[in-house]
């Protein structure tokens, strides 16, 4: 099987001792049209991968910002089908940006169950998605899925927090893909109590156990608490400001305001000194 997107883009990356930037958008906010265009606009400002998320009703790990976008995408009829169709439209124009689904168990289980057994790693890859985040797939629970995603080149991507142990590092380790998702802090999306010192204290100890590019998200909100994090990451993801400024952004304006960020966020990161220790993907 050849290398994936995800792959491909981190090794691009290493050899250049450079940060991969991943912004986070809800798809179907603020509206369900203006979603690819939005992809493209954060690709064009320095973008390396995007995590779409998938509306779902009951988040439990999103804080109020990125629930109210999901509520208002719901709101509008975006569910799985249309999310899958927005990564199609993105795919007319970009073939090489990789995109990362983010969400949670019910949509997929609910496709599977109206689709057949299967049938949702293979419509998400004939989609041009290149990797899976559930939040509520623990790697206990996740080898069979793993494979089936694998089987369609689609890599999947596990979540590690300040409170994991070894051995849970240790079992992501053997079933992860792609990257690992180290959410900094314990809380939900948007809290604002990062500690970039204890981010770079803890990533040792994943790398140990962890082969794929550790990507940090929670808690970062501007280029320096970019940058705090980046000094030691693989991978900066950014999602509750971006959410946070399409809300405020005037109707029209989204896709600028969203470049303008994303720009500045890839400027930082691009200011740090080589990575010279990033793992090999």
């Amino acid at each position: 099987m050849s290398a994936t997107r995800l792959a491909t883009t981190f090794e691009r990356l290493g050899t250049q001792g450079r940060r991969a930037l991943i912004p986070f958008v809800t798809a179907g906010f603020p509206q369900p049209d203006l979603t690819p265009s939005l992809m493209h606009a954060m690709v064009d400002a320095g973008a390396d991968i995007i995590e779409l998320g998938v509306p779902f009703s009951d988040p439990m790990a999103d804080g109020p910002v990125i629930q109210r976008a999901g509520e208002r995408a719901l709101a509008a009829g975006v569910g799985l089908a249309q999310v899958l169709q927005m990564v199609r439209d993105f795919r007319t124009r970009d073939r090489t940006t990789p995109v990362v689904l983010m969400g949670y168990a019910n949509p997929i289980e609910a496709w599977e169950l109206r689709h057949g057994a299967g049938r949702f790693a293979r419509d998400a890859a004939a989609a041009g998605v290149d990797g899976v985040l559930v939040v509520d797939y623990p790697p206990e629970e996740s080898e069979a899925f793993a494979a089936a995603l694998r089987a369609h080149g689609l890599d999947l991507i596990f979540l590690l927090a300040p409170t994991s142990t070894e051995a849970r590092m240790a079992l992501v380790g053997q079933l992860a893909s792609g990257y690992v998702y180290y959410v900094s802090l314990t809380g939900v999306t948007g809290a604002a109590h990062l500690d970039a010192t204890a981010v770079q204290a803890m990533l040792p100890h994943i790398r140990r156990h962890v082969r794929v590019p550790v990507g940090v998200g929670f808690g970062i909100r501007d280029a320096a608490s970019a940058q705090a994090v980046g000094r030691a990451a693989d991978a900066v993801v950014i999602g509750t400001r971006i959410i946070a400024l399409l809300e405020q952004a005037p109707a029209g304006h989204e896709a600028t305001v969203l470049g303008a960020f994303v720009r500045d966020i890839r400027a930082a990161l691009d200011a740090l000194p080589p990575r010279g220790d990033a793992p090999a993907p």
